[in-house]
């Protein structure tokens, strides 16, 4: 069984700063990518941000700058480190990891169950 486990959401006044966790536990053999998913009441689900095992990132052109995405390999553990907050960051924000759980398994997509970003103005 496969867990993600996110944490440090909250509310937090425009400007301000937060840094999201999401550690993977459970069988797991290997990590190909992390990813950041937000979804902010009645819109879809965006991804905000995507590290690879090789450490390469990619944003989304609305958190570029503000936000930055970096994992801890050993700990299999993704951070989103969150500055210059804004209102319209307000949303859910979710972890997903795509991962094998055997050598020579297809991979898979696995999701945290969110945690609530609330910025105010």
């Amino acid at each position: 069984q496969v867990q993600l486990v996110e944490s440090g959401g909250g509310l937090v006044q425009a400007g301000g700063s937060l840094r999201l966790s999401c550690a993977v536990s459970g069988s797991i053999f290997s990590i190909n990518a992390m990813e950041w998913y937000r979804q902010a009441p009645g819109k879809q689900r965006e991804l905000v941000a995507r590290i690879t095992s090789e450490g390469m990132t990619n944003y989304a052109d609305s958190v570029k700058g503000r936000f930055t995405i970096s994992r801890d390999g050993a700990k299999n553990t993704v951070y989103l480190q969150m500055n210059s907050l804004k209102p319209e960051d307000t949303a859910v924000y979710y972890c997903r990891t795509e991962a094998r759980t055997h050598s020579t398994g297809p991979v898979f997509q696995f999701w945290g169950q969110g945690t609530q970003v609330t910025v105010s103005s």
